[in-house]
């Protein structure tokens, strides 16, 4: 049996609460290939990719972490969208609806959504094929979910596909999230509340509280018919206090860590956290207002987004703090300081979980007038963010939330306050960024034109970017909902506009050899 990490759990339950799915768009060139053609290859390929085989299996009330199981595709995962007019703007307004929609990781953790034959779609002059990939947040994070795309997509020979940890997903036995389950959650809460409550005492690591623990594991077997939900949902038991302990000691070494932390930065060996800034309308909306998803895309040549000294996040973000200090401006909520969020993979491997990432907060610098300027500064911000998030004592707090009991897990999640937007945010937007590859990628015998994808928006980020490469293109991807941002191109012009200011600033300045815009 594979338990998921902590951190996937997050991501699982937080659907239940928000949408929170990965979509990836590919276009590709018409093929020409039926729907039935195209569904028998992705039912085909994906037995051999073990991230696609896979489903989640949770014990009943959520006394331990669920776990991954072996599955078998299902027609239902693929759809073929049949569009009133098959063009560019339908698909866009199409996928808006879909990015409002969430998958059950505990029946299929993803889903493929098809449009053939589209017209007037960027990077050809033919009909495209669009292809959005739906994850569940659990199965993958950002450059995980990329390389399961590849897998898909990639004209490689059976078995080359290899998910980065078949050895376990290829075992996987786990536990579902039955739909039908809320009679049977009420009728167990009082034994997960009091189970909860004995092995709080496991703190003082006293023997009295283990004990119990034992017992009332045992009980539950003896009470029960064999099976394996119940014998795991009794080992839960047994394992219950010493998860306990083992918070209460990972938590007192955390705390020494932030001290820790503190004095560093204060001595000047460690760069201060991110800054906090003040909500703005993109972070506001009345609860009362018409909420609806909208997406737009820019496909650019990867050239025009690249300047010598920057990476193309750090262009972004420049392009970002233009446009977005324009749109406040314009309507009427002109912005002192602005910041972006942006997500940084981390590559420590002995990490488990699907998700390892951490979110930096990042100035925008508006203030500074000087585009190349600003772009250093934004640079060198986002390297002191990626400095302090790299940091060994940093990883103290993860290592407390890696044994936290996945009862009180879940409960802080359905408590935390999601809703509310506070007084003081890491960020007024998400830029999040990911070379996916070179454009070696083919679906139906056709080949790949571009990539995108769409972070998701929520209670406080309602606008948010995505930064996608594949060979010599890289989209910039614009997520939005409607209740805080009614003219969404507007902002989308600004921000076109501002992609070419960096650049022919650059040109004026570096010398930089202009390429056209794709």
């Amino acid at each position: 049996m594979s338990t998921v990490a902590a951190q996937d759990a997050t991501m699982y339950w937080l659907s239940g609460r928000t949408r929170n799915d990965l979509f990836m768009l590919y276009c590709f060139d018409d093929s020409g290939r039926s729907g039935a053609q195209l569904r028998e290859f992705v039912a085909r390929r994906s037995t051999e990719i073990a991230d696609l085989s896979v489903r989640l299996r949770k014990l009943p009330g959520d006394l331990d972490y669920p776990a991954w199981v072996r599955c078998e595709f299902r027609a239902e995962q693929f759809v073929e969208h049949i569009l009133p007019e098959p063009d560019w703007p339908s698909v866009c307004e199409v996928l808006g609806k879909l990015l409002g929609t969430g998958v059950d990781a505990a029946v299929r953790p993803w889903r493929l959504h098809v449009f053939r034959r589209v017209v007037g779609a960027p990077g050809g002059a033919g009909p495209a094929m669009v292809v959005v990939l739906q994850l569940s947040h659990a199965l993958a994070d950002g450059r995980r979910g990329a390389e399961i795309a590849r897998g898909l997509f990639s004209e490689v020979g059976e078995g080359e596909l290899v998910a980065r940890d078949e050895s376990v997903a290829g075992r996987l036995p786990a536990a579902r999230a039955e739909r039908g389950v809320a009679v049977e959650r009420v009728a167990e809460s009082a034994l997960v509340t009091s189970v909860i409550g004995a092995a709080s005492v496991a703190r003082a690591l006293g023997g009295r509280s283990a004990g119990f623990g034992r017992r009332l594991g045992i009980a539950a077997v003896e009470a029960a018919p064999v099976n394996p939900i119940h014998v795991n949902s009794a080992l839960a038991l047994l394992r219950m206090p010493i998860q306990f302990a083992r918070t209460a000691i990972r938590g007192y070494q955390a705390f020494r860590a932030q001290q820790e932390l503190a004095e560093l930065t204060t001595a000047g060996r460690l760069p201060g956290p991110g800054p906090a800034f003040t909500p703005s309308l993109v972070n506001r909306s009345d609860s009362t207002d018409r909420h609806a998803h909208q997406v737009r895309m820019i496909v650019c040549d990867a050239e025009r987004l690249r300047i010598p000294g920057c990476t193309v996040t750090v262009v972004a973000l420049t392009a970002v703090s233009i446009a977005l200090d324009r749109y406040l401006t314009a309507r009427g909520e002109r912005a002192d300081r602005l910041g972006a969020q942006v997500p940084m993979a981390l590559s420590d491997s002995r990490i488990a979980a699907r998700n390892n990432y951490r979110s930096l907060g990042v100035d925008l610098f508006i203030d500074e007038p000087d585009l190349l300027a600003r772009a250093n500064r934004i640079a060198a911000a986002l390297a002191d963010r990626r400095t302090r998030a790299q940091h060994p004592l940093l990883t103290a707090q993860d290592r407390v939330t890696a044994v936290t009991p996945a009862p009180l897990l879940r409960r802080d999640i359905e408590r935390y306050p999601l809703d509310t937007v506070p007084h003081s945010i890491a960020g007024h937007t998400v830029v999040s960024s990911v070379h996916r590859g070179p454009a070696d990628l083919t679906f139906g015998g056709a080949p790949v034109r571009f990539t995108g994808g769409f972070p998701a928006i929520g209670s406080v980020m309602h606008l948010t970017h995505g930064v996608h490469g594949l060979g010599d293109t890289v989209t910039v991807s614009i997520h939005a909902d409607t209740a805080a941002l009614p003219d969404v191109d507007n902002y989308v012009d600004l921000l076109r506009d501002a992609l070419n200011e960096v650049f022919d600033c650059a040109i004026a300045e570096l010398g930089h050899p202009e390429t056209s815009t794709g």
